[in-house]
């Protein structure tokens, strides 16, 4: 069975036939041998005891005249007559005591013959096979009657050699014709089998070619009477040939190529099974073809395009966040090379990303999208630092769960913001130029207030009483930390301030700022309240920039009071509040100014946008204000109503406490 299983399917079709039509030949020839031989030996002996009764016939009257050359004559005439002498070996007469009156023989007659078939009375005929001189011979014995008497018997010896020869000769005819039956069968299944197992050897063929991923082969069944030209959708190369049945009887809808869900997928061509498969792998191949060569373009561009890009991309792997692959901008920033990038782990680039990334993928199930996070530090070789804005996607490589993350170096804009920033500072401090002063010079005059009494009591030589000169000290001393205070605070803002993230409590930095400008806005008739909530949560950001945040805010509502033409002295306010709440920090500025016109409430936050006089203001202080506190993941909002004053609402999460 194994042998048989190991067979080809041509041959398995071929032995299948070859066997069935030799067994219905050979039961056949068998059934026809048997039928054959046994009509022609009944037919012979029909004719041996046709030949017996007829000289039993005629010896009757021999026999009672006792006319023996009569009987020699009759039998000897009778044996070789035609084509009797092949057929007759002998013929003999015998009376009813079985003496022999005449015989054929030319030789003495055989004693044992004389004795052998003997007729019995009332039977019409006996068959007897005997040997005689060595030749066997079917002894046919009829009676020779008168009237009702036997007066004697007829023995005719039918040669069984001739017999013999006769079969012989009809079997090798007939085994002959059963062999050319054969032969044309056999020739006739072999082209058959070809016939059926080409097409089938040709997709083992072709299988055996796409599994070793030559998809080039060539679809080679041109004798199948398959072109794809043929196809009314091929005029369009990016389909396989979709010869959707409805689309034949409306060939220019394009359209319905894609959306006949439930039309035939090819034309299918009249033939049997075979053809249908054959029709069927063709169409296979050539779908298969143009959706690799499709494949292969879109792998191209991509790769062109993974390989080209501008910015760093890194292939990471989701489950150990090793790096899989990385494009040569990646190696040009970073100063690795691809060899070294390959395997490493990310978390050497981006210490964050497992607590930034890798919640945002875990935690959102199958339907996870693109994180996109900006201003995140990562390192170089030797841990140098620079800020990247990050963008990662899941996706699959080489059957793995990962992730496509593509960086963005944005160093440099963050310098120019910084620069940005300390340039809007200095402005700010210029426009502060007069009240710091004024603040400076108050603990100075008291600073020279108490000097001149120390000195006039010195030179009129009066002694100072103990109590005086300790409370001059004491002053001179507190002026001195106030001036020193308000130095260190114009140090600490003027100071270029670098993108940092600490713990900070937003109250401070209202003071601070309060600090500097609070004398200011007294001299210029507008009023601060501050509302500070207290133990509120700290937030992560940096005092200075926020600090340049509250300056823009409360020096846009100095000006937006000023700016009222029907202002009344003490009805300028602004008013300073903070508050937290549902793990937020909210700062809100609040003043009685002009306020904001409807149509000019999107534009507020837009660079280079101001209300202000041509001279008066750049408009890049609510830009940079706006960009700060995104930067630390803060809101800003405004409410305002012309005529009606402003509120600006600044958001920030609270840190999460240390663990």
């Amino acid at each position: 069975m194994k042998r048989l299983r190991a067979l080809g399917l041509k041959s398995k079709i071929f032995f299948s036939i070859l066997a069935v039509i030799l067994f219905i030949s050979v039961a056949i020839a068998f059934l026809a041998r048997w039928i054959l031989v046994s009509s022609l030996t009944s037919e012979l002996q029909h004719r041996g005891l046709a030949i017996a009764q007829s000289i039993a016939d005629r010896a009757s009257g021999y026999i009672l005249d006792k006319n023996t050359p009569q009987m020699v004559s009759l039998v000897f005439d009778t044996a070789h007559l035609g084509e009797r002498r092949q057929l007759i070996a002998y013929i003999f007469i015998t009376d009813t005591d079985s003496e022999i009156l005449a015989h054929t023989f030319t030789r003495p007659f055989p004693p044992d013959l004389k004795r052998a078939n003997i007729l019995d009375q009332e039977v019409p005929q006996a068959f007897e096979s005997v040997e005689v001189f060595g030749q066997q011979a079917l002894d046919i014995a009829v009676p020779v009657k008168e009237g009702i008497y036997q007066i004697g018997t007829v023995h005719v010896g039918l040669n069984k050699e001739h017999i013999d020869n006769l079969v012989g000769k009809l079997r090798i005819t007939f085994l002959g014709f059963i062999l050319l039956i054969i032969i044309i069968v056999f020739a006739v299944s072999l082209r058959l089998t070809s016939s059926i197992t080409r097409p089938i050897q040709k997709l083992i063929s072709i299988s055996d070619e796409l599994s070793r991923g030559n998809f080039d082969i060539k679809l080679d069944f041109a004798d199948s009477g398959w072109n794809v030209l043929d196809c009314p959708a091929y005029r369009n190369t990016d389909l396989p040939c979709w010869h959707f049945d409805q689309t034949a009887q409306a060939p220019d809808d394009g359209e319905r190529l894609h959306t006949c869900a439930k039309c035939n997928f090819y034309r299918k061509r009249p033939g049997d099974e075979v053809s249908q498969l054959a029709d069927s792998f063709r169409n296979m191949v050539w779908s298969i073809k143009l959706y690799r060569r499709r494949l292969r373009e879109s792998e191209e561009k991509y790769r062109s395009l993974f390989v080209s890009g501008p910015d760093p991309v890194f292939v990471v792997d989701h489950e150990d966040v090793s790096i899989l692959d990385a494009n040569p901008r990646a190696e040009e920033l970073y100063g690795y090379s691809r060899g070294e990038l390959q395997g490493m782990n990310f978390m050497d680039l981006d210490p964050d990303f497992n607590s930034q990334c890798r919640p945002y993928f875990d935690t959102l199930g199958e339907e996870k999208s693109c994180v996109y996070l900006t201003k995140i530090m990562h390192f170089k070789r030797g841990r140098q630092p620079f800020y990247v804005n990050l963008h990662a996607c899941p996706i699959s490589y080489k059957g793995r769960h990962a992730v496509i993350i593509a960086v963005t170096d944005i160093t440099e804009m963050i310098e120019k913001d910084a620069q940005l920033i300390q340039a809007s500072k200095m402005k700010t401090l210029g426009e502060m130029s007069a009240g710091i002063a004024h603040e400076l010079n108050q603990p100075l005059n008291a600073i020279k207030m108490g000097s001149d009494f120390l000195s006039m009591m010195s030179e009129q030589g009066r002694e100072i009483p103990t109590e005086n000169m300790h409370q001059v000290t004491v002053e001179i001393s507190a002026q001195v930390d106030r001036a020193t205070e308000i130095i260190n605070t114009l140090r600490a803002f003027g100071r270029k301030a670098h993108f940092v993230k600490e713990l900070l409590d937003v109250n401070r930095s209202i003071r601070g700022v309060m600090n500097i400008v609070g004398q200011q806005f007294k001299l210029s008739n507008v009023d601060v309240e501050l509302d500070l909530a207290e133990n509120l949560p700290t937030i992560l950001a940096h005092d200075n920039r926020l600090q340049q945040v509250l300056f823009n805010l409360v020096s846009n509502a100095r000006d937006a009071i000023l700016d009222r033409g029907d202002r009344v002295p003490g009805d300028g306010k602004i008013v300073i509040r903070t508050s937290a709440d549902n793990g937020s920090v909210t700062v809100s500025v609040s003043d009685t100014g002009v306020g904001i016109a409807e149509d000019d409430l999107h534009k507020v936050f837009e660079p280079f946008f101001t209300t202000k006089e041509l001279g008066q203001g750049m408009g890049l202080g609510l830009s940079i204000s706006y960009g700060i506190v995104k930067d630390y993941n803060g809101d800003i909002r405004i409410r305002s109503r012309k005529g009606e004053g402003s509120t600006f609402t600044l958001t920030f999460p609270a840190a999460k406490p240390q663990a």
